[in-house]
Parts: C-alpha cells; structure tokens; sequence
C-alpha cells in the first residue's frame, strides 16, 4: 500500500513538467491573444488565420482549439461544479491546482465523435482546450495534446 501511494506521488509530481512539453516534431498551436497553447502533430493543419485550431484532415474528423481567459483564476472543479457539468468521476482523469482534464463526450458508433476538455493556469487568467475527434484518431494523440496545454513561453 505504502509503495502504491509513494508511486502515484511520484507520478503526480512529474505530471505539470510532462504538461507542456511539446512532443519532438510536433507544431504549437495558440490562442488568438498569444497567451496561451497546445502542441499538436505533424500532420495536423491551422484552421484559420489566428484562430487557436487546428485540424486533422477535417474539422469533423479532429479539431483542437486552445483560448485563454484573461482575469479568470484557475481553480480544481468543486463537487458542485462536477456535477453541475455533468462529469462522471471515471471520466475526470485530473482535478488538480495545475490541471482539470475531462471527457466530456463519448462516441457511441464510429460516426460519433469524443471529446477531451481541459484547463490550466495562465499568464494572468486560465487556459483552456477541447479536442474533439472520431473513433479514427487514437485516444493517445487526443490526450497528448491535451496534455501539453499550458501558457506561452512569451
């Protein structure tokens, strides 16, 4: 018990330096304002000019988007808010002082797409993202990009 406990510790420690990395080959994708940022693979295109997305073949196939919220504190989700969201505890994978990453969309058929929600502290505000993507895209590449939310090195 004592070594499973020490072990989550350690995983939980590392968790915020892993956050925003940007996977080697990867392409930074941020919001309109500048503040605030995902990574996002290779293969992957800009929707728009300025727009904090980006796309994988189609926007209906996989699109992550990235805003800031400039002012707005970062804070863990209360139990009220949960389940004011909606969120099913097996489907809140973290409700930390560094990150809030949920599923808040499952696909019930292939045609069905999922979606990947997160927040993270900011420069002076919140950061935020959702991917959402169809069966076709790995969950891996989805929660990867998720996880390299964060603010900007401006």
């Amino acid at each position: 018990m004592r070594e499973c406990l020490v072990l989550t510790l350690i995983l939980l420690c590392g968790t915020p330096v892993a956050a925003q990395t940007v996977p080697a080959g990867w392409q930074v994708v941020k919001d309109s304002h500048g503040s605030c940022q995902v990574a996002v693979p290779p293969d992957w295109s800009p929707w728009g000019d300025n727009s904090g997305a980006a796309v994988f073949h189609e926007p209906t196939t996989a699109i992550a988007v990235v805003t800031s919220q400039p002012g707005q504190a970062f804070k863990p989700l209360s139990d009220s808010q949960q389940r004011l969201l909606n969120i099913p505890r097996d489907k809140l994978f973290e409700n930390s002082a560094s990150r809030i990453f949920y599923q808040d969309k499952s696909s019930a058929k292939s045609e069905d797409s999922n979606a990947y929600s997160a927040s993270a502290p900011g420069k002076d505000g919140t950061c935020s993202c959702r991917v959402t993507f169809l069966p076709s895209v790995s969950e891996e590449t989805a929660r990867k990009i998720v996880l390299s939310l964060g603010k900007t090195g401006n």
